[in-house]
């Protein structure tokens, strides 16, 4: 198993930490992993995106140009990576924030409103887990408790006091899953 993801959004959004999240989660069950940041011109408000790999094989390049899951935050990110997404791969989309739609029938869309559903939880700032809850979930690429022990590495010792809300965000996105399978 190989699963090349590339995340992207503004910076600020969380795409980052949502990268190494997943690579911290798949260190902690000894698969193969790499990070690959990238950002635009600044980081807070510029593009971002980062690129992870996980694999049951040691890693031999960072460098991910046709993702098999693309998780995407904003239209210029949407514009930039729903092509590229493999034939058969998942594209994952935060319906709050991106209004372009994908013509695409060789991949699975999933479209989550995390941006209106971190809003309700009364914290924007966990869009993002809210997004990896359901990658998380329907591709099974790590395990969602590694994800949540993980949580307690990327972020700073002062920011632990969030790993709460940071959970019940994950859990959110999560239980979308079922929902999505049901309808």
């Amino acid at each position: 198993m190989m699963e090349e993801i590339i995340i992207a959004g503004f910076g600020g959004q969380g795409i980052m930490s949502m990268g190494q999240l997943i690579a911290y989660a798949g260190m902690l069950e000894g698969k193969g992993v790499s990070w690959l940041p990238s950002y635009g011109p600044e980081q807070r408000g510029g593009t971002a995106n980062c690129a992870v790999v996980v694999s049951d094989e040691p890693v031999g390049s960072p460098l991910v140009t046709n993702p098999s899951t693309a998780i995407v935050l904003n239209n210029p990110s949407f514009e930039k990576f729903e092509n590229r997404v493999q034939p058969g791969g998942l594209l994952i989309i935060d319906s709050s924030l991106v209004t372009r739609v994908s013509k695409r029938c060789d991949i699975e869309i999933i479209e989550i409103p995390a941006a209106g559903m971190a809003a309700e939880m009364g914290n924007t700032r966990v869009a993002n887990m809210i997004l990896l809850g359901v990658f998380s979930e329907f591709t099974k690429v790590v395990v969602f408790e590694s994800i949540i022990e993980s949580l307690k590495k990327v972020l700073p010792e002062e920011k632990h006091h969030l790993i709460e809300i940071n959970k019940q965000a994950l859990n959110k996105g999560a239980s979308m899953i079922s929902v999505i399978r049901q309808s």
